[in-house]
């Protein structure tokens, strides 16, 4: 097909009358975006608390632990001069 068959088609499907849409088309989309968009704002506050319980496990894993801090010694030096 080049470029001239092309365009003599697109003319004639912009020539034609527009297709007859539903009644209840509107409808329909305005309540699947809605039940969509529900959907959405109850993952996202789950993700958000995800991230809230995993944030307050990981302070009190460190509170309890304490990697920061260097572990005892499990040797003794030995002892000499008394």
């Amino acid at each position: 097909m080049n470029r001239a068959d092309r365009e003599a088609r697109v003319r004639r499907l912009m020539e034609q009358a527009p297709p007859a849409v539903p009644p209840d088309l509107v409808l329909d989309a305005v309540r699947r975006g809605a039940r969509r968009e529900r959907r959405r704002a109850l993952a996202r506050r789950a993700l958000w608390l995800l991230l809230c319980a995993a944030t307050v496990a990981f302070v009190v894993w460190a509170l309890t632990v304490r990697p920061w801090v260097e572990p005892p010694s499990e040797t003794t030096p030995p002892l000499t001069g008394w």
